[in-house]
């Protein structure tokens, strides 16, 4: 299934319109991100603009503070927007481990936050960017050392930060099949290109080898797939054209 990232389109308001486009573009999915449901009044504006869309929404992130501070609010947004796989989307700088066992540790810390959110039979894993794929000073990568100390972790594997990370997708996507539940599909410009879309491209329009690893994903179980852009300068295209590629890989 082909998702979309509506973080893509934050710069786009209203809400509403985003949900409309999508929807005549072809979309039958879309993946929410933390201001989208900060209160109740959001949630319900979200929850009416996927009904008189059909937009679906089988995933969706979650900021950390929120996971850990109020579980059980979590859950109920999931049941009230029909989410069924939760990710944890990022750390703050000043919060990362500098550290293989603090890696382990915060994959520990995850693991907990996801505890609630598993027994009220949701998934619920990390999704990472690229500083989880720059080594540390004694070697080790810290995507590693996380998903070792949060044993129970999905993962979201967002394949252009892998990539900007130095590392390579198809020798994670071996490694860890099985725990690979959800990717974000978006693309890298070439060099020198886009730089007003801070370098990402239109999927299928970059350097990423969709093609390839697209299949690899899917052999490997990946049921959602997510299409991105952290910048788009028209959100609109982005949607069309990204879609129209990845139906053909």
């Amino acid at each position: 299934m082909f998702s979309y990232q509506l973080y893509s389109s934050r710069n786009f308001p209203p809400l509403g319109d985003t949900l409309a486009m999508l929807a005549a573009a072809g979309y039958g999915a879309v993946e929410g991100y933390g201001a989208l449901y900060s209160d109740a009044g959001a949630v319900e504006a979200l929850a009416a603009g996927l009904a008189a869309t059909g937009l679906r929404m089988p995933t969706a992130h979650f900021g950390l503070d929120q996971l850990e501070g109020d579980p059980v609010g979590c859950v109920d947004i999931a049941r009230r927007l029909g989410i069924g796989r939760i990710y944890c989307p990022w750390v703050h700088p000043d919060h990362r481990p500098s550290t293989a066992q603090g890696w382990r540790d915060f994959g520990a810390r995850l693991d907990r936050a996801g505890a609630a959110i598993r027994a009220a039979g949701l998934g619920f894993g990390w999704h990472n960017h690229d500083f989880e794929f720059l080594p540390l000073p004694d070697g080790t990568v810290p995507m590693a050392a996380l998903l070792e100390g949060g044993p129970s972790l999905e993962w979201e594997m967002d394949v252009a930060w892998v990539v900007k990370g130095g590392a390579d997708p198809a020798a994670w996507i071996a490694a860890e099949r099985g725990r690979i539940t959800a990717a974000h599909v978006k693309d890298i410009a070439p060099a020198g290109q886009n730089a007003d879309e801070d370098g990402w491209a239109d999927v299928g329009h970059g350097t990423v080898d969709w093609r390839g690893l697209m299949g690899l994903l899917r052999g490997a179980g990946v049921a959602h797939f997510i299409i991105e852009h952290d910048n788009p300068s028209d959100h609109a295209r982005f949607a069309r054209r990204s879609l129209a590629s990845v139906k053909g890989y």
